[in-house]
C-alpha cells in the first residue's frame, strides 16, 4: 500500500510501538481483554518471544492503517519519530497515544502531525509502573485501578474533548484503569515533576550515602519505601528530566531549601523549630489527602 492510500480500520485492533514494561503490559491486557494486539520493537528477540503468547503478529507498514488504536511506548523522541515515519499509513479514524511520562515536548510534536491528517493523536501518561523495566516484568493488571492523565489536542471543543474519551476508555477498558483526568500538557508536567520526577532524584540521591552499603539490619519499611525508585533506567530518564527541566529544577530548588531549613534548625539545637517543620510537614501531608 502506498502512503496516501486511503485506509479502513479494523475495529478494535490495537497496535502497540515499543514492548517495554509499559508497552508489553498494554499488549498484554489488550490480548487478555480479547483483542487483536499486533507490535514492532526494536530488539527483534523481544517482538519474537512476545509472538508466543502475547501479541498476533508485527507491526508492518501494512498492518498500521488497520490497526484502530496506536499505542506509542517508547522514549519521546523514539515515539515522535516513528509517528512521522508513519504518519501517512494511519488510517483516517484512528486513534494514536503515546505513554511518555513528559506531554509537552511530545504533544507538541505530535499534534502538529495529527492536524495534517483525519487522525487523531491523544496525549497519555499511565500512572503506574515499577522500579523494574523491560517485557519481562510488563503484566497484563499493571493498570488495574490506576489513574490515566489524558492530553486532547488543544483545538478540540468540549464535545470533541468528551468523544474522544470516552472513545478512549472503551478501546483501553481491558487495562482496568481506575480514573481518567483531562489536563493540559504543561499542567501536567508541572504536576509530573513533583510526583514522580522529583521522587526519583531523591530516592537515587538518598543512596548515595556511604550509610547505605551498611543498611542491612538497620533498615525496614521507611528506607524501603524511600529507595524503591532509586533503582531506574538512567538513559530514559536523562531523557525525561531533560524534557522537563525547567520544573523539575524548580521542584529541586524547592526541596533543597526545605531540607536547608530542618538543618539549620539541627545545627542550632532549635527544638522549637524543628518540631514546628516536622508539625507542618504533618499537617499539609494530611490536607494533601483530603484533596
Amino acid at each position: 500500500m502506498a502512503k496516501g492510500e486511503k485506509r479502513t480500520f479494523v475495529p478494535g485492533r490495537v497496535g502497540v510501538v515499543g514492548l517495554g514494561l509499559m508497552g508489553g503490559s498494554f499488549a498484554k491486557a489488550a490480548h487478555q481483554g480479547g483483542q487483536e494486539v499486533y507490535a514492532w520493537n526494536r530488539t527483534r528477540s523481544t517482538l519474537e518471544l512476545a509472538m508466543i503468547d502475547t501479541i498476533d503478529g508485527e507491526l508492518t507498514e501494512e498492518v498500521v492503517g488497520t490497526c484502530e488504536l496506536i499505542i506509542l511506548a517508547g522514549y519521546p523522541q523514539v515515539s515522535v519519530d516513528w509517528m512521522r515515519d508513519m504518519e501517512g499509513l494511519i488510517s483516517p479514524g484512528a486513534l494514536v497515544i503515546d505513554t511518555v511520562g513528559v506531554k509537552r515536548v511530545i504533544c507538541d510534536k505530535c499534534f502538529e502531525i495529527a492536524a495534517q491528517h483525519d487522525w487523531t493523536f491523544v496525549g497519555c501518561h499511565p500512572m503506574a509502573g515499577t522500579q523494574y523495566s523491560g517485557y519481562a516484568h510488563s503484566r497484563a493488571n499493571m493498570f488495574h485501578g490506576a489513574p490515566m492523565v489524558v492530553v486532547a489536542p488543544d483545538d478540540a471543543d468540549d464535545f470533541e474533548r468528551a468523544d474522544v474519551l470516552e472513545r478512549l476508555k472503551a478501546l483501553l477498558a481491558p487495562c482496568g484503569f481506575g480514573s481518567f483526568t483531562l489536563a493540559s500538557a504543561d499542567f501536567h508536567d508541572q504536576q509530573i515533576a513533583y510526583t514522580s520526577q522529583l521522587a526519583h532524584v531523591v530516592s537515587n540521591a538518598y543512596v548515595k550515602s556511604p550509610a547505605a552499603q551498611m543498611h542491612k539490619g538497620f533498615s525496614a519499611g521507611s528506607y524501603k519505601d524511600l529507595t524503591r525508585v532509586a533503582r531506574l533506567n538512567a538513559p530514559m530518564w536523562t531523557e525525561l528530566f531533560l524534557d522537563n527541566a525547567d520544573y523539575l529544577s524548580r521542584e529541586i530548588g524547592t526541596i533543597i531549601d526545605n531540607l536547608k531549613a530542618y538543618k539549620d534548625a539541627l545545627d542550632s539545637h532549635d527544638a522549637q523549630r524543628l518540631e514546628e517543620l516536622l508539625a507542618e510537614g504533618d499537617r499539609l501531608k494530611k490536607e494533601a489527602e483530603k484533596r
